[in-house]
């Protein structure tokens, strides 16, 4: 995980933001990174009796901003015994304010607890869905109940070479990357480390059709074919990371691959489940160059699904929509 440099960890005082705020103080001290800790608090609007922009709005957000650093610091304080640790509170919409920090001071990770739904069968809120499809970095967003270190952790890459010629290049980064964070993980944290892929023979269902006729021999020896080049297209990128000296441990971690047949958005979380993964590492923009297309419609769909802490990796290039202009 020694990519990571500058860290940014988003708290809310007097919840349980704590398995968040250890792993980024753990992750920080073993890259010698920087680390900041952040809580983004509602901004005072106009009301009955305030006035927007007058001194009584002003005051009061200053009054509030003021307690807020306070439990901020206390919260940290124990800490910085260990590590030297920056702070600040922001006043918005949390992921605009977490992206524009971000591109303020250059973050290369985010990491923060899932915003509390207790309405939904799913662990992310809306808000931490925009940021994963907007914010420019990494992010990883750490279930409240998770445990100090992790027992099983799962790679969901995609090795389908079916995409435009351009985009493969970036597809391998991804991939890659993906790969990489997953394995130096389950080595700091003695993980098991499960590599997942879901396949699928897109012409099965049309050789099977009314119309096609085509013999059963041909349409197995078709999905065998598909299943083989998967399989060793899988393989490929578990070599190629494993031959890098920065990530030869990967060998020693021997880790599991799943190719699993189906579509992924069905498939990846079933495995996650199956496997009883404690985190997901997977990439979230299907495309890059596409002016509103954030995050693809299959990670989108993964994630609603999982109910383990995930990270999620952008593909280079990616550019957030978000500016620091209001």
């Amino acid at each position: 995980m020694q990519r990571f440099k500058n860290i940014l960890c988003v708290v809310e005082t007097g919840k349980a933001s704590k398995p968040a705020l250890e792993r980024a103080i753990m992750l920080a001290e073993n890259n010698q990174a920087s680390l900041t800790v952040v809580e983004v608090i509602a901004p005072v609007t106009a009301g009955i009796g305030i006035p927007a922009g007058g001194p009584i709005s002003t005051d009061l957000q200053a009054a509030i901003t003021n307690a807020h650093t306070q439990e901020l610091e206390n919260l940290v304080d124990p800490y910085r015994k260990r590590f030297d640790i920056n702070t600040k509170v922001l006043a918005g919409i949390p992921f605009l304010e977490i992206i524009r920090e971000v591109l303020r001071s250059g973050h290369d990770l985010v990491i923060k607890i899932p915003e509390k739904q207790d309405w939904l069968d799913r662990l992310f809120g809306s808000d931490d869905m925009h940021l994963l499809r907007k914010c420019p970095c990494s992010v990883w967003l750490i279930k409240p109940q998770a445990s100090k270190s992790y027992r099983r952790i799962l790679a969901a890459v995609d090795v389908d070479d079916a995409c435009p010629p351009e985009e493969l290049a970036v597809h391998h980064v991804l991939n890659r990357q993906i790969l990489e964070m997953a394995s130096s993980l389950a080595l700091s944290d003695f993980a098991e480390l499960h590599i997942g892929h879901a396949w699928d023979a897109i012409g099965e269902s049309v050789m099977r059709g009314a119309f096609m006729h085509t013999p059963e021999e041909e349409i197995i020896a078709y999905v065998e074919q598909v299943r083989e080049q998967r399989a060793n297209s899988l393989d490929a990128l578990v070599r190629e990371v494993s031959s890098h000296p920065k990530h030869d441990g990967l060998d020693y971690l021997k880790p599991q691959t799943h190719l699993v047949k189906g579509w992924a958005s069905k498939e990846i979380p079933a495995l996650a489940k199956q496997i009883e993964a404690d985190l997901v590492v997977m990439g979230t923009v299907a495309r890059t160059g596409i002016p509103g297309f954030f995050m693809g419609n299959t990670a989108e769909t993964i994630l609603n699904q999982i109910n383990c802490s995930v990270l999620t990796i952008k593909p280079p290039g990616f550019a957030t929509p978000v500016t620091l202009e209001d």
